[in-house]
């Protein structure tokens, strides 16, 4: 062979080499499918090394945010802060459209690591600008979710992520999460990529079009997605300081030797129920049952479910007082976690007594539901919170040490005590046969 072809057969090689190795990189985690719209997301900066994505942050798409349908957040860059569960090399986020009937057009976002806990500024060289399918916008339509390309960042466990987004204009009812216990902030006109929080001089108890951050990990063995109500939401917890019993589940499974290395995902909603939606189209605070599929089974990751859900559809009028049919809706849930293979911990429901909807009669509605939850034939596993929490004096009322005071919602240290009533290793395995 003439040395002059061989040089060439040898430069053609290399090529084919390059071009494979540049494909391997880009297609390495690259399940990043929009949730709703199927969309691939691909980015340059998606990992090249083994590992997997997993969910660290979730809210629920709650409401349609008040006041909000004619102009929306246009002309207002929106920081978002939350709390990882677990850290990771890369990290990307999910913004949802559900609530408007109207698209919108992101045309600029961010992440980046806050420099102290709930503080608008970034940490230093921590910002990156997101892109979605390789551009710096996207358009959500109506009803809607999309996931960014990944960007790396080193995100530890347990920080503050601020992730900014910007609109230029209108664009219908903004969906939110309304129950934060968590301050976000608000700037006039597009500072997305301002390092420093000078400019964000509003403060929100809300978060807004943010409904999941995932991170790339080499460590995690997936997350745990757990939904409820206003007891898994954490209403009554120390706004800032990350209190919430699904907060003290994420620091056993970090710390515990021998604990699953399991992300957190917290899909609670005040005022939820097991059978009911909440009022409009879509509706406001949609019952577990219709949400159930986007909250959990779509999450990034979910290897195990937590159910904490039928208080509400006891308590709230009109009151669901046949056992039977609440029992039969965690039961379809139940079903559905397992279709996907996943096991599921079912939580006995709490004590109300002394709360303002207490009756004798709701009551024993709840006794009833605990009492089959118990007999095993609910979900794979139980974790009894009535028991956790109720004072042994009087066991119709929560121990006053882990009551809120409105004799409904746990305290701090009641949602500690949620948190440690938790058999991590009911998280672990596949999912039951049979019931």
């Amino acid at each position: 062979m003439p040395r002059r072809t061989g040089y060439t057969v040898l430069a053609a090689l290399a090529a084919v080499v390059i071009l494979v190795s540049t494909a391997i990189f880009v297609g390495v985690g690259g399940d990043g499918d929009d949730l709703d719209t199927g969309a691939r997301t691909r980015g340059s900066a998606a990992p090249a090394s083994s590992g997997s994505w997993v969910g660290t942050w979730s809210t629920s798409a709650a409401a349609a945010e008040p006041n909000t349908t004619l102009r929306g957040m246009s002309g207002m860059s929106i920081r978002n802060v939350i709390r990882t569960s677990i850290g990771g090399s890369s990290a990307r986020i999910q913004l949802s459209n559900f609530y408007s009937a109207r698209p919108l057009r992101i045309t600029h976002a961010s992440v980046a690591l806050a420099a102290a806990p709930s503080n608008p500024t970034a940490a230093a060289g921590t910002m990156r600008r997101l892109s979605f399918s390789n551009r710096t916008w996207v358009t959500i339509p109506p009803g809607k979710a999309v996931t960014s390309d990944p960007v790396r960042l080193n995100v530890p466990d347990a920080a503050d992520l601020l992730v900014t987004t910007y609109t230029p204009e209108a664009s219908g009812s903004v969906t939110y999460h309304p129950h934060a216990r968590q301050t976000s902030y608000m700037a006039r006109g597009d500072r997305t990529e301002d390092t420093a929080g000078a400019a964000y001089t509003e403060q929100s108890p809300y978060w807004r079009y943010l409904t999941g951050v995932d991170v790339w990990s080499k460590e995690a063995q997936g997350a745990v997605a757990v939904i409820g109500d206003s007891i898994t939401d954490g209403i009554t917890s120390t706004a800032g300081a990350n209190r919430r019993w699904t907060d003290f589940l994420a620091e056993r499974l970090r710390t515990e030797p021998g604990a699953p290395r399991l992300g957190v995902l917290n899909q609670g909603i005040s005022g939820n129920r097991v059978l009911s939606d909440g009022t409009q189209y879509p509706p406001n605070n949609p019952s577990g049952l219709s949400r159930f599929n986007r909250d959990v089974l779509s999450r990034t990751g979910v290897k195990a479910v937590v159910i904490e859900l039928g208080v509400n559809d006891i308590l709230r009028i009109p009151h669901q007082t046949d056992p039977n049919k609440i029992v039969a809706g965690l039961k379809r849930m139940t079903e559905q976690a397992h279709a996907r293979g996943l096991r599921v911990v079912g939580a006995t429901l709490t004590p109300f007594y002394g709360h303002r909807g207490y009756t004798p009669r709701l009551d024993a509605v709840r006794e009833q539901i605990n009492a089959r939850i118990r007999a095993g034939k609910v979900f794979d596993e139980v974790v009894d919170f009535d028991k956790a929490l109720r004072d042994p004096i009087s066991p119709l009322r929560l121990r006053p040490v882990y009551d809120s005071g409105d004799h409904l919602h746990p305290s701090d240290a009641g949602y500690r005590a949620m948190a440690r009533a938790l058999d991590l290793d009911d998280l672990k395995g596949t999912a039951a046969a049979t019931l």
